[in-house]
């Protein structure tokens, strides 16, 4: 990971067009070849990105201050693979700039629930459909692991990703799984369900975009729990 804080301004353009002024920021260059632009605010939210794939180019101004407007020293061009969209990142001055091996990461360790609804589902593989086989849990790729990973009837492949409460970050993590797995000529196609207990109305709206089914799960039901003494009708 490529970690680089400067003074830039930034600009996406493509389907939607977005501006962000001069200011100091955190550049962040994944190995998976996605780039971050964070402010020192917003939580973990980046201010804006380009998923991956994509490419990155680097343009260094010459002695004389030449190709860019006054000041920008030197312009990011990061390019979607998948779309016309690039985002550009002028930037004026280096403060930092850092690279560092994290390595291969061992995923998110899952709650309690989040551990048994994986469990539960594996075991009621047809809660996704008729016709429905199981192919493993916890199937490994070099991001992660994908909770589980099955087969529908018509023996497509589909990776499902588990969450207690689905919001977008869930969704982009069932993304970045489909787009590892569908370079792999022994699953693809591959399709997505993201699964929840909850899932939040953004995250519904990007999945459909994206064209992953979504599907809400009775962690009750499936444990077998019966809760009708405790309703009033």
């Amino acid at each position: 990971m490529r970690l680089v804080i400067a003074r830039c301004s930034v600009d996406y353009e493509g389907r939607l067009k977005a501006h962000l002024p001069l200011a100091t920021r955190l550049l962040l260059v994944k190995a998976d070849g996605s780039v971050l632009v964070h402010s020192d605010g917003g939580s973990y939210k980046p201010l804006n990105w380009m998923s991956p794939p994509a490419t990155l180019r680097i343009t260094v101004a010459d002695a004389e201050g030449g190709q860019f407007e006054d000041g920008v020293i030197e312009r990011w061009t990061v390019q979607s693979a998948k779309s016309d969209d690039r985002l550009i990142v002028n930037i004026h001055e280096h403060l930092h700039d850092s690279s560092h091996e994290l390595g291969v990461d061992p995923g998110l360790i899952k709650d309690g629930v989040e551990a048994d609804l994986q469990r539960l589902l594996a075991e009621q593989i047809e809660t996704l459909g008729a016709g429905y086989t199981l192919i493993r849990r916890e199937y490994a790729t070099a991001i992660g692991p994908v909770d589980i990973l099955a087969r529908d009837a018509q023996g497509r492949t589909v990776a499902v990703e588990l969450k207690r409460r689905g919001d977008i970050d869930g969704v982009e993590q069932l993304t970045r799984y489909l787009e590892l797995l569908n370079r792999d000529p022994l699953l693809a196609p591959v399709r997505g369900v993201f699964a929840a207990q909850q899932i939040k109305p953004q995250a519904r709206v990007l999945a459909t975009d994206r064209g992953i089914d979504c599907l809400t799960l009775d962690y009750d039901a499936m444990r077998g729990v019966d809760d009708s003494e405790s309703r009033l009708f």
